[in-house]
């Protein structure tokens, strides 16, 4: 029986092989498989451009080089009756996969993932281990070169600044750093129980940290909700009003050059060259549970005046 076995095993790999040596074949003539892209449909044996699902395409490319955030890419097509070909709106993946898909500049990649094992058919992404090929001229294109460069620098230009690829960036994008080790700062948006309120806005996190573990620096991470707080009474402080007044962006570009956060202190660098140092902890949970208290009693009296 096991005789048998390894002689199934050895047929099943010289048909994987085989297949496998005809679709290299077919790569190395610029000769490709059907693929299912939003955009286009395959007609016998080439693309063909679905005019409405292009327009939502060329929507995709401008929304993000003009730079908005994906979920608010996601929301205004959502808004404009635009939707997958399931019916549902786009996700964050899904628009993110199609501002990465070279097919919409009218060439193809291929043979960017093999299957390593023919038993599991388990897919990889080719990293050097097999050949790729770039055919040109394949296809119509959906997006020009001009419109493609200026996503391309919006990229850029958030990873300069500090800013994750597919987020916009905002004031303090590339501004905060870690008075222990140097690094950037980076931006998580979500808190651990998922709800986005006043008091949990997500954090700011050593980017080191973040990636070699809580070993590897002493930071700790600054809430969102904390930060404001600061910039509000710093801002107030050079403008001699009052710390109470709305968050403004435009007050952090016009007078923070960066900020350098240290375990208690936060440093503000101004334009003018000073330094400003203030004391800060994260007083979220507290205030938030400060805040629900207030509104049950006045919930409560508000009750008891309806009663009498």
């Amino acid at each position: 029986l096991s005789i048998l076995a390894s002689y199934a095993q050895e047929e099943s790999y010289s048909i994987s092989e085989n297949v496998k040596w005809g679709i290299r074949k077919r790569f190395a003539q610029g000769r490709f498989l059907a693929y299912n892209i939003y955009g286009y449909r395959w007609v016998d044996d080439h693309f063909e451009i679905v005019k409405e699902e292009a327009e939502a395409v060329i929507f995709m490319y401008r929304a993000f080089a003009d730079g908005m955030m994906l979920t608010e890419i996601s929301d205004a097509l959502a808004k404009l009756g635009i939707f997958n070909r399931k019916g549902l709106p786009f996700g964050k993946s899904s628009i993110m996969r199609i501002l990465d898909q070279e097919k919409y500049r009218g060439f193809s990649i291929l043979q960017r993932t093999f299957t390593d094992d023919h038993l599991t058919h388990r897919k990889r992404m080719n990293r050097g281990e097999l050949p790729r090929f770039e055919v040109q001229g394949t296809h119509s294109m959906i997006i020009d070169d001009a419109l493609y460069e200026k996503m391309e620098a919006e990229c850029e230009r958030r990873r300069q600044s500090g800013a994750v690829r597919w987020r916009r960036a905002t004031c303090f994008t590339g501004k905060i750093t870690c008075g222990y080790c140097g690094s950037t700062f980076t931006f998580t948006p979500y808190s651990r129980t998922g709800e986005l309120t006043q008091f949990q806005q997500g954090h700011y996190q050593c980017s080191h940290k973040r990636k070699q573990g809580t070993k590897a620096c002493p930071s700790k991470s600054l809430p969102v909700y904390t930060l404001r707080q600061k910039c509000c009474s710093v801002i107030a402080l050079l403008a001699g009003a009052s710390s109470d007044g709305p968050f403004e962006e435009a007050r952090i570009e016009e007078h923070v050059d960066h900020i350098t956060v240290f375990i208690a202190t936060l440093e503000f660098h101004l334009k003018t060259n000073e330094v400003l140092t203030t004391p800060w902890k994260n007083t979220a949970k507290g205030d938030a549970w400060a805040y629900r208290r207030a509104l049950a009693r006045q919930q409560a009296t508000h009750n008891n005046e309806v009663i009498s």
